[in-house]
């Protein structure tokens, strides 16, 4: 799944690389507490990726799936392996198998499916 690749490579030490995951005309909402990003382009999301502050930060996932051209993950963010949120992301995927569309909601206030983790909050 190119959404599961996506997370992995967003949370290595070098999310830039996200990049040759996207489509050239790549648009993207990501949802965030208090405000939102949004961009229509593979420039707009390197834009975003270089104003991300740089924490240990590691996106769990508890469920994902795949209908047709749609792919969904849900799980939570951890920081230095505490809880900070969780999230709900989709993604379209082009017949050339790049990300074509993205949009995420994170949230620190609700969980969908419980996480089993150590139980930590921030």
């Amino acid at each position: 799944m190119a959404l599961l690749t996506y997370m992995t490579s967003m949370d290595s030490p070098h999310p830039e690389r996200t990049l040759d995951l996207l489509e050239p005309d790549f648009r993207f909402l990501i949802a965030l507490p208090g405000h939102e990003v949004t961009g229509e382009s593979k420039e707009d999301f390197a834009a975003y990726i270089a104003g991300r502050n740089p924490k240990e930060r590691s996106h769990e996932i508890l469920r994902h799936s795949r209908e047709g051209d749609l792919e969904t993950v849900y799980g939570v963010v951890t920081e230095g392996g505490r809880y900070t949120g969780s999230f709900l992301s989709a993604a379209v995927i082009s017949p050339g198998g790049l990300i074509a569309r993205y949009q995420s909601f994170f949230t620190t206030s609700f969980e969908l499916v419980d996480w089993a983790g150590d139980g930590s909050r921030a």
